[in-house]
């Protein structure tokens, strides 16, 4: 895996909001937080009713890119360890990272 930055998407073991279980999934990287420590914003195919939610499809990747059109979750933030993270599948483009990141602002801000 080469060094991680933001705007990277990976895969990592992403635990269920109420730690009952967990399910490997691609998250996009949002920040280092040092000593090895991400910020992730879960990724999924599924879109739900997540009015937050920021489609991202083939075109939105610098490099790489996932399966099907899916969504990062603003709303799903978790703190990871290098050592968590299976490996890299791909890059944003910066608009598509910063409408990722706007959302997640938007949350913050109410």
């Amino acid at each position: 895996m080469g060094a991680l930055t933001a705007g990277s998407i990976v895969l990592v073991t992403f635990p269920f909001s109420d730690l009952s279980n967990s399910k490997l999934r691609p998250a996009v990287v949002l920040a280092s937080v040092h000593r090895g420590d991400w910020i992730l914003c879960q990724i999924t195919s599924n879109p739900y009713a997540d009015s937050h939610a920021v489609q991202l499809s083939e075109t939105d990747f610098h490099s790489g890119s996932l399966q099907r059109v899916s969504y990062a979750r603003p709303g799903k933030l978790f703190t990871a360890n290098t050592t968590l993270i299976r490996m890299e599948v791909g890059n944003l483009k910066q608009v598509a990272f910063q409408n990722v990141l706007k959302s997640v602002i938007n949350i913050l801000n109410g």
